[in-house]
């Protein structure tokens, strides 16, 4: 929208997910049984990457989901993290608090303007700084998007005129999605694109690369030019788009939302899966991060918005079809602190209609 090694990391200069930082370890691990329901607001577990994995990697985390609820306010802090909780009044309003004060000290308005204009360097440094070995491979993908596995009719990977299963994803970073994908279905297609040179290069340079697999190259999604030369308009079945779309200047989602558009075949989807508000990685911003609402620089010069629900379908994808919107909260405490701090991400499914399309 991703192994880490053992680092201490400063959290508030780190970028999102898709290009993997250390804020979005939990939700990048975080394993949840697809549901097909159009909206749901049922919270995913959280595995931080320090503690021991699954004994079965592919059990989904949901069979074992809601064993830990959090029934008496009272007990708060006798566990490090609960699920299934509910977003209360009190949370409510110490996050609108948090916000508030954050909108008091802004970033300076003559030097908005850059961080935009100077994304591809920012990223370039980013990846300069932290190559493949600083990100955790995304093994929960089948739990998560099981689409991306289903056999289609034809064959396991083969589509119903006989071509091989092509997915695109957008902000590719190291290859935490790629690799892991296509070592779990070798004879699909992906297509790797990201902003940012170096981490293109990243992926190029792995020992996983094969051509005749993957073709890796260096895109922006808001390109006013369109879909990539790369990718034959209506070609794509599956487009992923993991913690990469909170990088985006809002002003972007709609040249973004067409050029996905249009290299999706007819009935193609989207897979997504980022930031939603009040989410802590938004709160912990300090004065001097706002570029405006809810839109922020991090300390490295890269910008992360923190979507909800309703900006996701009404905006971002509002020519699909929804086919799942999912709010995933779960609460984490620090005990010897007595904080309460929520990890909130928002996954959706959304589909190219198979008719009455038009292309604009």
């Amino acid at each position: 929208m991703l192994s880490f090694p053992s680092m201490q990391v400063d959290k508030s200069k780190l970028p999102g997910d898709a290009k993997a930082c250390e804020d979005c370890k939990s939700s990048d691990l975080v394993r949840r049984k697809n549901t097909p329901a159009a909206e749901s607001t049922r919270p995913t577990p959280y595995t931080n990457p320090r503690e021991p994995r699954q004994a079965n990697p592919r059990q989904s985390a949901l069979d074992s989901f809601g064993g830990r609820k959090l029934t008496d306010d009272q007990t708060v802090f006798d566990h490090n993290a609960w699920d299934n909780v509910e977003w209360t009044e009190e949370a409510e309003r110490e996050a609108l608090d948090k916000i508030s004060k954050q909108s008091l000290d802004p970033v300076d308005p003559d030097e908005r303007e850059k961080y935009s204009q100077e994304a591809n360097d920012f990223w370039n440094k980013f990846y300069q700084n932290h190559t493949d070995s600083f990100f955790m491979d995304r093994h929960w993908l089948r739990q998560e998007f099981p689409e991306l596995f289903k056999p289609v009719e034809g064959g396991p990977t083969t589509n119903a005129d006989g071509s091989r299963k092509t997915v695109f994803e957008i902000g590719c970073g190291a290859g935490n999605t790629v690799f892991p994908l296509l070592a779990e279905d070798p004879t699909m297609f992906v297509y790797a694109a990201d902003f940012s040179s170096t981490a293109v290069d990243v992926v190029k340079a792995s020992p996983s690369y094969n051509e005749s697999q993957c073709k890796a190259f260096v895109y922006d999604v808001t390109s006013a030019a369109g879909a990539p030369p790369e990718v034959p308009r209506n070609s794509v079945d599956i487009c992923v788009c993991i913690f990469v779309l909170s990088a985006l200047n809002p002003r972007d989602w709609e040249q973004a939302q067409q050029n996905i558009w249009d290299i999706l075949k007819p009935g193609g989807i989207v897979l997504f899966r980022d930031y939603g508000r009040y989410d802590m990685a938004q709160l912990r911003f300090k004065g001097g991060r706002m570029l405006n609402d809810n839109f922020y620089i991090r300390g490295d010069g890269t910008q992360v918005y923190f979507f909800t629900q309703e900006e996701i379908k009404e905006k971002l994808f509002s020519r699909f079809e929804v086919m799942q919107s999912v709010v995933d909260r779960r609460l984490i405490v620090n005990r010897s602190r007595q904080l309460k701090m929520y990890r909130i991400w928002m996954q959706g499914k959304f589909r190219k209609p198979l008719t009455g399309v038009v292309d604009v």
